[in-house]
């Protein structure tokens, strides 16, 4: 029917077996990529001013196993039915409800995207001064910006293709510049092991090390709500009953390479401010080295940059931009409004507000994480009736397209979270998900049926699991609104 056509944009179909193309070595090698932030250096940085690095990196280790293990979670409706984020959304808040929590992502999504280009893009421009004597940020932050967005418009393939690039090239550089800078405060006289700028004790040292483990989580919550975005393309075996072996290729990448690689990236920002009283990279190597070895270094901080970009921002902006926009807004457009979206809010002012940031909207996704997991798999279990997802009438079109429990159970969530800002990602996914539960099992759901819940048959509503492609039907989208979308509706929703 045309009037579902808005639902039914071919980029956000169920991804079919044949299109999961990213190995459980390729997911890993993306993290590797996503983990080093510059904002995970700012957590090193702040951490070692009351407490020792040992303990940071604890807190760290701590917070993004934890986390870890969400994205995992929640990374299931990815790998079990194919879906992406914002289409999985319309169960928990309705068709038209998606847009409001789909959007604050996405709009995260994007300011993150413009934070790591203008620090990349102070790089490039650091390197083309040291080689050149050019001196314009600006004009490199305009370049490196569309040629991560027309990276990230190709395909899946292209940014996994770029990641296994830019891995080995980050950790060898990484390895590099802990080096160089933890040799600067050896000879400064300070052993990184032992120094703390303002030490605390007792509980006032309980809560700086708390506020580490969740900063770190408030960190990826981002990721930890829209992770099925990218984990529909993540290859997994069919008719595999096994959670655990079902979801090895995220388990691997998120709760293992996640934890190492963001703990040595925080160690590094940590030794940065030890060294040198800045947690910033860049101007920190503009301090310790010189020539082509200052060179090489910023080089590195390009290409992690890029690789985050590319994985953890703007997939997940452009899938819900396209999401919103229905088929008159494809993938490759989402993409370029993610751009936009992230440059005209100035990130270059934004970073020095940053820790506090991450504790707010942190709190806000992990109330989304929650309601998630619960409806997902505490009411639904796992089980999805997937073709209404695509029907403006179906069981999911609720009151005029919004399922009041998700929004109510999200502003409980949202409120709790940050009036509890230290704690803010466990309380609001705690808050979030049991306020969804009571809601949506004992009020919503009486008043508008579930096929699934009313009959718990696996063989109908699982997908990879039983070893279904879930196939939306080809009439369903109108010739007219998506030209050539027949490959697409046969259900490869690939980007």
């Amino acid at each position: 029917m045309k009037k579902d056509s808005y639902l039914k944009s071919p980029d956000l179909l169920p991804v079919k077996h044949s299109g999961k193309k990213i190995s459980t070595f390729g997911f890993s090698v993306m993290w590797v990529g996503m983990a080093v932030v510059l904002a995970a250096f700012a957590i090193g940085g702040e951490g070692v001013i009351h407490l020792p690095l040992g303990m940071v990196l604890l807190a760290t280790l701590i917070g993004t196993i934890a986390i870890g293990l969400f994205i995992t979670i929640v990374g299931d409706i990815g790998i079990e039915h194919g879906l992406s984020f914002p289409v999985y959304m319309r169960a928990p808040f309705g068709t038209v409800g998606t847009h409001l929590p789909s959007i604050t992502r996405g709009v995260t999504a994007s300011f993150w995207f413009g934070i790591n280009t203008f620090f990349g893009s102070t790089a490039i421009n650091g390197i083309l001064n040291i080689l050149t004597g050019f001196d314009n940020w600006l004009l490199c932050y305009a370049v490196f910006a569309t040629v991560q967005l027309v990276n990230t418009a190709i395909g899946i393939k292209a940014v996994e293709r770029f990641a296994d690039l830019a891995a080995p090239v980050i950790i060898l550089i990484s390895i590099w510049m802990f080096y160089v800078l933890a040799g600067s405060a050896t000879s400064q006289g300070n052993n990184i092991w032992t120094w703390v700028e303002a030490p605390v004790s007792g509980t006032s040292a309980l809560m700086a090390f708390i506020v580490v483990i969740f900063a770190n989580m408030g960190f990826w919550a981002t990721l930890g709500a829209d992770i099925p975005s990218i984990s529909r393309f993540i290859k997994a075996p069919k008719n595999e009953r096994s959670w655990l072996k079902r979801n090895k290729g995220t388990l691997v990448g998120s709760v293992v390479v996640l934890p190492i690689i963001q703990t040595f990236i925080v160690s590094i920002g940590a030794v940065a401010y030890i060294s040198l009283g800045v947690f910033d990279p860049v101007e920190a190597l503009q301090q310790t080295a010189t020539g082509a070895a200052l060179a090489v270094l910023l080089l590195m901080i390009v290409f992690s940059q890029w690789s985050t970009n590319t994985s953890a921002n703007v997939i997940p902006a452009a899938t819900i931009f396209s999401n919103v926009g229905g088929p008159k807004v494809p993938f490759y457009v989402g993409v370029f409004m993610a751009g936009v979206v992230g440059t005209v809010v100035q990130p270059w002012n934004l970073f020095n507000i940053l820790v506090p940031f991450l504790l707010i909207i942190g709190g806000i996704l992990s109330a989304i994480v929650g309601i998630l997991i619960v409806d997902y798999y505490v009411i639904r279990k796992r089980r999805v009736n997937v073709p209404d997802l695509y029907k403006s009438e179906g069981q999911y079109a609720y009151y005029k397209g919004i399922n009041a429990a998700g929004f109510i159970a999200w502003t409980i969530g949202g409120i709790s979270a940050y009036l509890f800002m230290d704690f803010s990602f466990i309380v609001g996914l705690v808050a979030g998900g049991t306020s969804y539960y009571i809601l949506a099992k004992y009020w919503w759901f009486k008043k508008y049926n579930q096929a699934e819940l009313e009959d718990e048959n696996d063989e109908k509503y699982l997908g990879i699991t039983v070893g279904r492609d879930w196939v939306i039907e080809e009439e369903a989208v109108g010739a007219e609104d998506h030209e050539g979308a027949d490959e697409e509706v046969a259900g490869t929703g690939t980007i």
